[in-house]
């Protein structure tokens, strides 16, 4: 059997009704803005529980106009998850400000409270946790962490759509949340696509003007912006992607288990260890693997089993970033991670034989 890591027409859902809806898109000459991208902005608004939702160019745009957003002080510091995509990084480097590296946890590899509560100083003006591979970071303790003081928190939640913590969806905790709709998310348009969520209505004017050179509509330029705009044929995709999103949370939590029930007894291989007061997304399902991570994946290469590596490296080994203090989780945590296949389009027997095959590599201790 062969196993994709994923197959990304595959996970079109309603094929005909979207091609057809680009089809009168283009007939009609409807490009940019308009009643679709209105439309997705407000239901992935309410999708969240967000007042406010502004769909932009890309994730990384979200991540930067956020932090723009806060207009924060010459020589803040911002901390950031030191295993993350390198958009989250760039973010503050791009806006000038100071980055700081924090640790992870090996439970799910979100940031590390331990670490956080070390790197936060007087210089400290925000903190953006990640919910990576579709899993929420504590953000109970990391709220009680900066209780009364003068520090912001982004949320990243660029693997993390319906993903929640007690049934309140990541990205409505902090101040500002941001996401992408990249195609190979679990919700992802036809190209590049972002958005910002927040409940704050000075942000969310903020975002409107800066997605657009600074002006909510033709000539009225009130700073220097950007051009970072969600197109209307993504718009259109992710609106008809958005009324199947429920069905794709749950066959990815299913799929899951599977992994779950499979993979646990092997001593050799560390899980996600999750939270019960927390609802998963599962972007990626990763495992680790302290020994013999690359003859794993050798051996399910050659059993025709896709896999890839979410992250080979963490950005503090980047020559352009800090080195950062203190990172004992994450050190060479990129030679021992494994991404395995999960998506709504991957079938129960295909996880299965996934697991097998990895049961028996450890079996035969190759």
């Amino acid at each position: 059997m062969k196993v994709k890591f994923t197959n990304l027409y595959k996970l079109i859902p309603e094929k005909e009704k979207i091609f057809s809806k680009i089809q009168n898109l283009i007939r009609n000459a409807q490009f940019v803005g308009g009643k679709n991208l209105l439309d997705f902005e407000k239901k992935f608004a309410n999708f969240v529980g967000s007042k406010y939702c502004v769909g932009l160019g890309n994730g990384t745009d979200a991540l930067e106009i956020a932090v723009r957003s806060l207009h924060l002080k010459k020589n803040s510091e911002i901390i950031v998850p030191v295993n993350t995509w390198i958009s989250t990084a760039e973010a503050v480097v791009n806006n000038g400000f100071k980055l700081v590296f924090c640790d992870i946890n090996l439970d799910d590899y979100t940031i590390s409270i331990q670490d956080l509560k070390k790197k936060i100083n007087s210089n400290t003006r925000a903190i953006m946790p990640v919910h990576l591979y579709g899993n929420p970071s504590n953000m109970k303790d990391i709220k009680n962490i900066i209780k009364n003081k003068n520090i912001k928190i982004i949320e990243d939640c660029a693997q993390a759509h319906g993903a929640k913590i007690k049934n309140q969806h990541v990205g409505t905790i902090g101040e500002i949340g941001t996401f992408s709709f990249f195609p190979g998310k679990n919700l992802g348009a036809f190209g590049d696509g972002g958005a910002i969520v927040t409940n704050s209505k000075k942000i969310y004017e903020y975002a409107l003007r800066a997605r657009g050179h600074g002006s909510k509509k033709k000539y009225d330029h009130k700073f220097p912006g950007r051009n970072s705009r969600l197109d209307s044929i993504h718009s259109a995709v992710l609106n008809i992607k958005l009324k199947n999103y429920k069905s794709v949370i749950r066959k990815r939590n299913k799929l899951a288990n599977i992994y779950f029930k499979k993979l646990k007894l092997i001593k050799e291989i560390s899980l996600f260890r999750l939270n019960k007061n927390c609802s998963y997304a599962f972007h990626q399902f990763v495992i680790r693997v302290d020994k013999n991570r690359d003859n794993l994946i050798k051996y399910l290469k050659k059993n025709k089993i896709d896999t890839m590596i979410h992250y080979p490296y963490m950005l503090n080994e980047l020559k352009f970033f800090p080195k950062g203090n203190n990172l004992k989780n994450s050190k060479n945590l990129g030679k021992k991670i494994i991404s395995l296949p999960i998506s709504e389009e991957h079938t129960e027997r295909e996880i299965n034989y996934v697991s097998k095959k990895i049961e028996e590599f450890f079996k035969k201790k190759i």
